[in-house]
């Protein structure tokens, strides 16, 4: 099970009292993430499952910009699940669901989706900042589920810094690296084409790399 560089909550950020957290990071990315996204979801309409969803805000944004798909939030964390919900509640958009509770080493992802009890014919799947603050076996279970869940015309998001031909892209993402391995060595900066790799093997392949500010990469793979 992964831990979190940041737990939201207990970062210093502010809690409300309804549970609802707020990062930092929402307010610097939401605008270039839509923007990546809008691209390849116009038009769409269907299930979307966000992977990691953290404190609930990028998927209250998202939702306010795609009233024809139905979000499905997530996370492990618990005080991010509460976040999630009290988002969900607060914003009071119809087409987001209560959280999952997805743990990504389990490549069903959770009992609901296994039996059925949710949606398992995926319109997109969007995963923000989660498979290099995790062991490999995160990455590896987020493509088999994806593989399994997302239908014939489905796309999955992939958004964080990346190496390109085992090279970093900036001298800032490799600092960035080091200091994750040195916390914790299953933990860093992933390949792209090690991230291929995952794709090929579940029946996906990679069709786009947007450049994202902070030298970030959004990673878009289809059947």
């Amino acid at each position: 099970m992964a831990e979190y560089v940041v737990e939201f909550g207990r970062d210093g950020g502010r809690v409300e009292p309804d549970g609802r957290l707020d990062a930092p990071a929402f307010h610097r990315n939401h605008g270039p993430l839509w923007d990546a996204l809008e691209q390849h979801l116009t038009g769409m309409t269907g299930n979307v499952v966000e992977l990691g969803s953290g404190t609930g805000q990028h998927v209250v944004h998202f939702a306010r910009h795609t009233p024809g798909l139905i979000w499905w939030p997530s996370d492990l964390n618990q005080r991010h699940l509460r976040s999630i919900e009290a988002w969900r509640v607060y914003a009071g958009l119809a087409n987001i669901r209560s959280p999952l509770r997805i743990d990504l080493t389990d490549p069903d992802w959770c009992a609901e989706m296994k039996n059925g009890q949710v949606p398992t014919s995926l319109a997109a799947v969007f995963c923000a900042n989660v498979i290099h603050i995790a062991p490999w076996a995160v990455a590896e279970g987020l493509f088999a589920g994806a593989g399994r869940y997302l239908r014939s015309d489905g796309k999955l998001f992939l958004y964080g810094p990346f190496k390109r031909g085992g090279k970093h892209t900036a001298l800032s993402n490799a600092v960035f690296d080091t200091s994750l391995r040195e916390g914790n060595p299953e933990w860093g900066v992933r390949d792209i084409g090690d991230v291929e790799a995952l794709a090929r093997g579940v029946g996906l392949r990679l069709v786009d790399s947007i450049d994202m500010p902070a030298n970030n990469l959004t990673l878009v793979f289809v059947r």
